[in-house]
C-alpha cells in the first residue's frame, strides 16, 4: 500500500445545494435536483468511498483497511473500527438549517453520534456569513423563546467570511452556514445531525423537514464560548486543533516541495488551491488539482511539489 488513494465522489441532493461544485471546482453533476453534498472519503454502511484507479481502483475503503489496516492506518489500528474522518465539499446555494451535533457524554442516549467539524471556506459571495456558537449570556429558556418566536438568529453568533477562512465547529455548538458558501468540511465520522429550525422552507419533497427541537436542546453546551474563527493568511500553520484531528494550511510557492516519510501516520492531503504533483519512489507521478482530496496511507513515502502557488491542507493526528 505505497500509493496515494483518491477515491471516487458521492454526490448527494439538498434542498439548500446548487451547481458550483460544477462551475467552481469542474466536476461533472448528475444533472437533477440540487447537489448540496459531494462526500469525498467516508467508511460508513450506508456510503463507502471507492477507489479511483491504480492497482485498488475499485475497492472500498473498508475493504482497504480490512485487508491492508496496518499498511493503510498503522499496525497498532484496529481493522474493524471505520475510517475515523469523513471529508466533503458543501456547495451552500441557500443557508442551511440551524442545527447542532450531539457531544460526546450525550450522543449515547440519544442513539447518535458525535460531530466535530472544521469549514474551509474556499469560496464566498461578499455577503456571506457562518453562524457558529450561542452569543454570551444566552439562556436555555432565552433560546427555547426565541425558537418559538422565529427569532433563533438573534441569538447565535454571525460571522462574516471570506475564501481561505476557516473555523472549527465542536459537537455542542448551535450553527448554520449562510448561503454563498463553498465549503470544504473536514470532520468526525459522523453522520448526527439535529436540526432546530429551518427557516420556514420545504424539502425536496415539498414538505417540511424534520426538526429534532428536543434532542437538540439535550445537546447544546450553554457555555461554549466564542467560535475558533482562523482568518485567510499568507502563511503555513495549524489552523485547527481538537482530540480529533488536526489540520495545517501549507502555503506553497511555485516549484516548492513537500514529503511525507512512511512510517509516521496516515494523512489526508486537500487541495485547496492550485494544483501539485505527487510522486513516490515506486509509483508514476499524478497531479492533485484545487478541489481534489487523496489519502496518503502510513506506508507510503512520497514527496508534493506545485506547479503553481497552491494551499494544500493536511489532515492528521486522527489515529
Amino acid at each position: 500500500m505505497r500509493e496515494v488513494l483518491q477515491f471516487q465522489p458521492i454526490y448527494q441532493e439538498r434542498v439548500w445545494g446548487g451547481r458550483r461544485l460544477e462551475t467552481l471546482l469542474g466536476r461533472e453533476l448528475p444533472p437533477g435536483p440540487p447537489i448540496g453534498e459531494s462526500w469525498e472519503i467516508v467508511d460508513r454502511p450506508e456510503a463507502q468511498s471507492r477507489v479511483k484507479g491504480g492497482r485498488f481502483g475499485g475497492s472500498t475503503l473498508r475493504d482497504l483497511i480490512a485487508h491492508h489496516g496496518a499498511q493503510v492506518m498503522g499496525p497498532k489500528w484496529d481493522v474493524s473500527r471505520p475510517f475515523p474522518i469523513l471529508v466533503k465539499w458543501l456547495d451552500c446555494s441557500d443557508r442551511l438549517s440551524l442545527q447542532v451535533h450531539p457531544p460526546a457524554e450525550v450522543a449515547p442516549s440519544l442513539g447518535g453520534q458525535p460531530k466535530t467539524e472544521n469549514w474551509y471556506v474556499a469560496h464566498s459571495v461578499p455577503s456571506a456569513s457562518l453562524f457558529v456558537g450561542l452569543k454570551a449570556g444566552v439562556t436555555r429558556e432565552a433560546f427555547a423563546k426565541a425558537l418559538a418566536e422565529d427569532s433563533a438568529e438573534v441569538c447565535v453568533n454571525k460571522v462574516p467570511v471570506t475564501a481561505g477562512d476557516s473555523i472549527l465547529v465542536r459537537s455542542g455548538q448551535v450553527h448554520a452556514i449562510d448561503a454563498g458558501n463553498l465549503i470544504l468540511e473536514i470532520q468526525q465520522n459522523s453522520d448526527t445531525t439535529y436540526r432546530l429550525y429551518d427557516w420556514g422552507r420545504k424539502g425536496l419533497d415539498g414538505k417540511p423537514r424534520t426538526l429534532h427541537v428536543d434532542e437538540s436542546m439535550r445537546s447544546i453546551l450553554w457555555n461554549e464560548g466564542p467560535p475558533d474563527l482562523v482568518r485567510a493568511a499568507p502563511t503555513s500553520g495549524v489552523i485547527a486543533s481538537c482530540d480529533e484531528f488536526t489540520i495545517r494550511r501549507m502555503l506553497m510557492g511555485k516549484g516548492e516541495s513537500a514529503r511525507f516519510a512512511a512510517g509516521e501516520q496516515p494523512r489526508i492531503i486537500s487541495i485547496a488551491a492550485g494544483e501539485v504533483t505527487v510522486s513516490g519512489p515506486t509509483n508514476p507521478q499524478k497531479v492533485l488539482h484545487r478541489g481534489e482530496n487523496a489519502l496518503v496511507p502510513y506506508a507510503a513515502d512520497f514527496a508534493f511539489e506545485a506547479h503553481e502557488p497552491a494551499i494544500v491542507l493536511v489532515t492528521e493526528g486522527f489515529i
